[in-house]
């Protein structure tokens, strides 16, 4: 009895740092890859009646909301202030919230625009101006932050930039946890493109690279043996060690205004990006003798994917295409091998779980698709919302989505395993 009180109280204090298989924790899920824990209830059918199980009129901003256990977080702008906003994932009544930095506008709007995430019991947030901070999930407490501009000295310019990248529309990116450090996309063109630190205490472990920062989400794989931070800079697709931030490989990639958005997808030593300028592009890595080796494996330039990162699924990618289409692509060869019209203008986002998947185009429509690469198959569809250009969170058979209206911006919930 002694030995199982104490096994429970271990337990209970690990418990604070570890992810519950259904949360969504951070930008495109557990593992940053648009796929739900296999844990998870799948979705089989979707009835085009379907009705929120509460709604919230929130404020601006194209960040996605993440959840951790009962805890929902979202950032948005209120009154000139980008805010941090946490609620209860059942009711969406608000637990806490905290302005950390003043908004960001431009013609599409104000607010954050970078996703937050959480490793168990900390919250990690970034403003479009480059403010970085780590709370403490539960109270708002501060517990670390860093400032791109103060401590780095990247300037954010805004409309005054010349190009496309995230001195202009804001630092859209988000950081991701590898071990015990989290690494943030700067930005900073002499050194600190990328920089680690310990997720605990904020203590800086190294920086590296010299690129702008564009506006895609940072990645992280074993890549033939070696733990790597992966990057689509505005200049370059990067692999650094996650242990030290040396460079490993480095692919360059100029392309119209360095307006790099979609988070590089990873197949075993594959490493797959998307751009509105190169289409779709898919490289093998390799570590030799005398270093390492990336090469292109294959190269589909029709597909001129600007936003949207394609999700995988048993040997195919499926996602939005570049002409409001819908499209499944052979990962091995980069063949397309069906489209389907009708998705969105320019973006939506897919989330797999189980066999099928879940498609929020950025026209607010809601589609269950069979993960089938034989040939489109849908399974439901129904109007869950209006304009939106922010992903979706899904956890516990609830989606929550985040939607701009002409009369403000609203967050709901749907319960899509009843």
């Amino acid at each position: 009895m002694i030995n199982v009180r104490v096994l429970m109280v271990v337990v209970g204090m690990l418990y604070p740092t570890l992810a519950r298989s259904g949360d969504w924790p951070q930008w495109m899920g557990p593992n940053r890859d648009g796929r739900a824990s296999p844990e998870s209830t799948p979705v089989t059918s979707l009835s085009s009646a379907i009705k929120p199980v509460w709604s919230r009129k929130i404020g601006g901003g194209f960040s996605s909301p993440i959840v951790s256990g009962q805890k929902l977080v979202y950032l948005d702008d209120q009154s000139s202030k980008e805010t941090i906003q946490v609620v209860d994932v059942k009711s969406g009544t608000e637990l806490w919230h905290i302005s950390f930095d003043d908004s960001y506008r431009d013609e599409w709007g104000a607010g954050p625009r970078s996703t937050p995430f959480v490793d168990g019991d900390r919250l990690y947030v970034q403003s479009c101006r480059g403010e970085f901070r780590c709370l403490n999930l539960g109270s708002g407490d501060l517990l670390w932050r860093t400032s791109f501009e103060k401590d780095f000295g990247v300037k954010f310019l805004g409309s005054k930039a010349n190009e496309g990248t995230a001195s202009r529309r804001g630092n859209n990116g988000s950081g991701i946890i590898v071990g015990d450090d989290v690494v943030v996309p700067v930005g900073n063109t002499n050194g600190a493109t990328l920089v680690s630190f310990h997720k605990k205490t904020g203590v800086q472990r190294w920086k590296s690279q010299n690129d702008e920062a564009a506006y895609a989400s940072l990645n992280s794989a074993s890549i033939a043996g070696t733990s790597q931070i992966l990057a689509l800079t505005a200049d370059a697709l990067v692999g650094v060690a996650a242990a030290d931030g040396r460079g490993l490989w480095r692919i360059p990639l100029k392309t119209n205004a360095k307006r790099h958005a979609a988070t590089p997808v990873v197949i075993g030593d594959s490493v797959i990006v998307n751009s509105h300028t190169f289409g779709l592009i898919c490289f093998n890595i390799e570590k030799k003798a005398g270093g390492w080796n990336a090469t292109e494996k294959w190269a589909n330039k029709t597909l001129k994917i600007n936003l949207a990162t394609p999700v995988y699924v048993d040997g195919f990618l499926f996602g939005q295409g570049p002409a409001r289409n819908y499209v499944c692509v052979n990962a091995t060869t980069g063949e397309e091998r069906w489209s389907q019209p009708g998705f969105g203008r320019e973006f939506s986002a897919t989330i797999a779980t189980g066999k099928n998947l879940l498609v929020l185009t950025d026209g607010g429509e809601l589609f269950l698709l069979a993960a089938d690469s034989k040939r489109y198959t849908e399974l439901g569809r129904a109007q869950v919302c209006g304009k939106t250009w922010s992903s979706p969170a899904w956890a516990d058979g609830k989606l929550f989505v985040r939607e701009g209206l002409l009369d403000g911006w609203k967050l709901s919930c749907f319960d899509l395993a009843k």
